[in-house]
């Protein structure tokens, strides 16, 4: 199984702290895997997902999004990926579905239309398709984004993330907002994705049970990786195969300095 994310000594320090937020941090996720980044608030977390993503420079270190240098080759990475990120990226004062269209134009998914009447069917298909999933009414995608509810403006963000199909879906804290059948719903839909196209998942997220069946489960405290394996081997090494994920996390998190 080839590499699509390949991240060897990371390190991002801000101007004007005394320790790097990610600190030499290394790791591999490859093609069609389940891979998430678990750690507590503060821990870098969001600062390595924003460099993976190319919104964010590194200080120093190697990254590559399917074979291609971040730095070098921003512009190529982003048509590779798929970003729901923690705080939502939307523009308030177009309707719902006006942003989706911006971004399927954005990336040459579809030729812009001013009006979504106009839109190829294909468009309004997907559209149609993906809205279902998640929980989003066709009079919810005529609102502005600013009439939305903050649960709504997440379900919005996956939508218009999941519109061309990216080859490597970062995801982080997706489900924060969404009511149970909801979470449930996406979580069906990635796990479709990614036996029907080899979605690459990289998660982050604070509901540990979401991460209980990923392939390989990375730990970073204080911007430094304190554990990574598949979580039966995190749960074995850690804390007896028989417990869960959670405790197995809460106990490295309270045992590492």
């Amino acid at each position: 199984m080839a590499n699509v994310i390949e991240v060897s000594r990371l390190i991002k320090r801000y101007k004007n702290s005394p320790d790097p937020s990610v600190n030499n941090v290394s790791f591999a996720v490859g093609s069609g895997e389940f891979f998430s980044l678990l750690g507590p608030n503060g821990a870098g977390k969001t600062t390595t997902i924003s460099i993976l993503t190319t919104t964010l420079s590194k200080t120093s270190g190697l990254v590559k999004i399917a074979g291609l240098d971040i730095d070098r080759q921003s512009s190529a990475v982003r048509q590779k990926i798929g970003i729901i990120f923690q705080n939502p990226s939307l523009d308030p004062n177009l309707t719902a579905e006006e942003n989706v269209r911006f971004h399927a134009a954005l990336y040459d998914l579809y030729p812009y239309r001013p009006f979504y009447s106009l839109m190829p069917t294909d468009y309004k298909n997907q559209v149609t398709h993906l809205t279902s999933i998640i929980g989003l009414t066709a009079s919810d995608l005529s609102k502005p984004v600013k009439a939305l509810s903050g649960g709504m403006k997440r379900k919005l963000e996956i939508v218009r993330s999941l519109m061309h199909q990216p080859q490597i879906l970062f995801l982080d804290e997706p489900t924060s907002g969404l009511d149970p059948l909801s979470r449930k719903n996406l979580w069906d839909y990635l796990t479709q994705i990614r036996k029907s196209n080899g979605t690459t998942i990289f998660l982050t997220t604070h509901y540990l049970e979401e991460a209980e069946n990923s392939d390989t489960v990375c730990i970073i405290k204080s911007g430094k990786i304190v554990a990574l394996g598949s979580p039966a081997k995190i749960k074995k090494n850690f804390a007896g195969r028989h417990t869960t994920l959670e405790s197995a996390y809460l106990k490295i998190i309270q045992d590492t300095n």
